[in-house]
Formats: structure tokens, sequence, C-alpha cells
């Protein structure tokens, strides 16, 4: 897929999700505060802050769909990824929010209204939330976008909390009225999980983990008659957007002409095997006798 074609099909699927998100959290914070219910608000503002992290990921991508310059040769496409970090901060702002409320409702405890809609008003934003963040996360893995999978997660984790709230009403219901904080406090939790998931996957591409496995490149490579072999293989970036460093060998008796062209057979090779590298830098060694 064309690099600006791949960033706009990125950008368009973070609106979608942003006006799904923004509606699913004004259902849940205005029947929330209307029934008292300090879960369904928390689950409200997980959701609403869905709708933020969808406006970093849209700047984000905006950002690195830019071209190359002078001061960004290798172009500026980690800037998906730092979008990915900013998605993580605002999951630790939001369970700092979350613990502060489930405590003060901890020391002065209200019984939420809990009704046949409130059932209703959780079920059925936890089916859209589960649609958007499987459908966020197949497109993620397709595109191999880090800002779409990292946003998937932060929906999942939604979907995880609007359950807890459906189990807290229960409870609730049994006389369990302190049901509310406790399940307001495991969402917190399950918010930060979330955000450090996001942390690992995003370091993994600012820390130039290796993308593709060097014995596959190896593989490729050595498939070419005149290489004789392959090394000092490296690979860094996200999966969108790969590069690739690599040593092959080839006959001395070979012209700088011809050697040339077996280098630009490798990077062809490489780019039809793999369809997330974006660039090959070929060093030639000769083959030792």
């Amino acid at each position: 897929m064309p690099i600006n074609n791949y960033y706009r099909r990125i950008r368009n699927i973070l609106i979608l999700i942003l006006v799904l998100n923004l509606a699913v959290s004004l259902i849940k914070l205005g029947f929330g505060w209307y029934t008292d219910s300090l879960s369904i608000v928390s689950d409200g503002f997980h959701s609403l802050f869905d709708g933020f992290s969808n406006l970093i990921g849209i700047i984000g991508i905006i950002i690195a769909s830019r071209p190359p310059d002078s001061e960004h040769p290798y172009g500026h496409g980690k800037f998906e990824t730092l979008a990915s970090l900013g998605i993580a901060v605002i999951l630790f702002f939001t369970c700092f929010q979350i613990l502060s409320s489930a405590w003060d409702r901890i020391v002065n405890p209200l019984t939420p209204e809990i009704s046949l809609a409130s059932f209703l008003i959780i079920g059925s934003t936890l089916f859209i939330n589960f649609l958007i963040s499987w459908f966020e996360n197949r497109e993620g893995k397709r595109l191999g976008s880090n800002i779409l999978i990292a946003d998937s997660l932060h929906t999942r984790s939604d979907v995880y909390s609007s359950i807890a709230v459906i189990i807290g009403f229960v409870a609730i219901e049994s006389g369990y009225v302190i049901a509310d904080s406790i399940v307001s406090i495991l969402i917190a939790i399950l918010i930060a999980k979330t955000g450090i998931d996001i942390i690992k996957s995003s370091s993994d591409v600012l820390l130039d983990r290796a993308t593709i496995n060097s014995q596959k490149i190896r593989g490729v490579v050595n498939s070419l008659d005149e290489v004789k072999d392959c090394h000092k293989i490296r690979t860094r970036g996200p999966i969108s957007n790969v590069y690739v460093d690599l040593h092959i060998e080839l006959e001395s008796c070979l012209t700088l002409d011809e050697a040339h062209d077996i280098s630009h057979e490798v990077e062809e090779k490489l780019k039809n095997s793999f369809y997330c590298v974006k660039d090959v830098t070929v060093h030639i060694d000769p083959c030792e006798e």
C-alpha cells in the first residue's frame, strides 16, 4: 500500500471511531450522573478519554504522514509511535481520576440508582465498544499500524470496564453498596495495565528492536544465485515502515556495475517478500576464497 494511502486509511478509521466513542461517552456520563452511579460515570470518563486518544492519534498520523526533509531524512513515521505513548499518558491520568472518585465514594457512601435501564445502557455501549475494538485491532494488524493497535487496546479496556460495571450492578442490587467503588478501582487497574502494554509496544519501536526475523531475511536474500551469503542483518522501525540494513557476499571478480545491479535485485526481492519493508541498505563484501 502506498504510504499516503496508508496514513489516509488510518486517519479515516480514527475519525470514525472518535465519533462513536464520543457518542458512547455522552450516553454513559449522562446516565451515570442521573443515577449517581460512580461506576457508570467512571466508565463514561474512560470512553471520553478514548475519544481524546483518537484525537491524539489523528494529530500523530497527520504529522507522521509528512514527507522526509533535511532534518528528518527518515521521515516522520515515529510520530505515530509517539502518539501511542500519548494515549498511554491519558490512560494513567484517567486512572488517577477514577481512583480519586472511588476513594471519595468510600469515605462518603451513596447508593446509586440501579434499574433495568442501567443494564440496557451499559450492555448496548459494551456491544458497540466490542465492535470498535475488534474492527480497529483487525485493521491495525492488517495495516501494521501501532496507533490503531494501541487504540484498540484502549477500547478493549473499555469493554472490560463495562463488564465490571455490570458485575457491580448485581452486587449493589444484592446489598453490597461498596461494590460501586470496588468496581471503579478494578476499572482503574485494567486501564493502567492497558497503558503499560502500550508503553512496552511503543518502546520496542523507539528503541529500534528488530522488526523482522533475520533468518527469514537471510533465506530470501540467499535464494538469489549471485549472492553467496548474507550477514550483519539489522531491521528497525514500526511494522508498517521497516528499514533493513545488511551485508551480502559476492564473487570478487564481478564488476562494480554488476555488483550494483545485484544490490538493487536484493532490495527489490526483500520489498516484494515483505510488504512492510520501505528501504534497504545493502553493503557489498567480497566472497572469501
